[in-house]
């Protein structure tokens, strides 16, 4: 079995800018060399998608999951939304799950092995190993990010590494993968990201609290003027399986659910070892500012 690409997706820009964004389908075939390799079942980005990463500050991925693979993930996800533990929260009290961490821990109440896995799956470890520049990364943290049909709430615009940097992290050497568990539409709150944005550096946040999870969100004028600037917002769609890679760096938000479908995605946060957090005043939990600083080692590239 070979994996050959299909023509890459196109956007147009509110300056009528044509702009290419990289998308790697994989499709079976007898084709010519494909736009992603794998040896010993590793995925490797070629240097042109490299150069995209860099230039347009995510890579997307249709179909790098299998819907069996999906399945066990959802499964899993599902479990750890029942649970009452610190590291899950809800829209509002005691309401539907919102957002829960530390699937991939070895230990712990929201502990799963089909996480860790699929954390150290190849496929996933390699591309982030690439972006990031280094063979030498640990997970950050791990989520999933559940929109509820109806009341899933929105997600305003921010850039991770704008919380990632009080947690005592210099420099923006971090990238996140995230799995589509569900179809994601516009309608059901898909994510948005803003093509390029992630080069002009980390913009100073604002503490948003309106939703229920509370984070360091851009100001508004910010990206009023970041929006005229650059081209129009990608929303990030696909069915259940579909992945994406994005730069810590890259504006990104999600709307409202305003469909009868949820929508969850698992994220896969990595950041440089050489790049750990110094020490700062007061830090924020494990869950989300892992201690666990040791080098990832891949695994398998099946999902237990």
């Amino acid at each position: 079995m070979s994996l050959s690409p299909t023509r890459p997706a196109t956007i147009v820009g509110r300056r009528r800018r044509k702009r290419t964004f990289a998308t790697t389908i994989w499709r079976t075939s007898g084709s010519r060399i494909p736009i992603a390799r794998r040896r010993r079942r590793v995925m490797e980005l070629t240097e042109r998608q490299v150069e995209r990463f860099q230039r347009d500050g995510f890579l997307i991925f249709p179909a790098l999951f299998s819907a069996e693979e999906v399945e066990r993930l959802r499964e899993e996800a599902e479990r750890v939304a029942g649970l009452d533990a610190e590291c899950v929260f809800r829209e509002g009290s005691g309401g539907v799950p919102k957002a829960m961490f530390r699937l991939h821990a070895e230990d712990g109440p929201t502990a799963s092995p089909a996480y860790r896995a699929a954390a150290h799956a190849p496929r996933i470890l390699r591309p982030a190993q690439q972006a990031l520049g280094t063979d030498e990364v640990y997970i950050h943290h791990c989520k999933v990010n559940m929109k509820a049909a109806i009341e899933g709430s929105a997600w305003p615009w921010h850039q991770d590494f704008g919380t990632w940097h009080l947690d005592g992290i210099d420099r923006p050497s971090m990238a996140t993968f995230l799995i589509m568990l569900d179809e994601a539409t516009e309608m059901n709150g898909c994510l948005y990201f803003l093509p390029g944005s992630h080069r002009d550096g980390r913009v100073d946040p604002y503490f948003d609290s309106s939703t229920a999870y509370s984070l360091w969100a851009s100001k508004p004028e910010t990206m009023k003027a970041a929006m005229r600037a650059l081209p129009e917002p990608v929303p990030v769609t696909g069915p259940p399986g579909t992945a994406a890679l994005f730069h810590c760096n890259l504006l990104h938000a999600s709307g409202h659910n305003l469909s009868a479908t949820d929508r969850w995605h698992a994220y896969f946060c990595f950041n440089a070892c050489a790049n750990r957090p110094r020490d700062v005043e007061d830090p924020r939990p494990d869950y989300v500012r892992s201690t666990d600083w040791r080098p990832m080692v891949q695994g398998a590239d099946a999902i237990p």
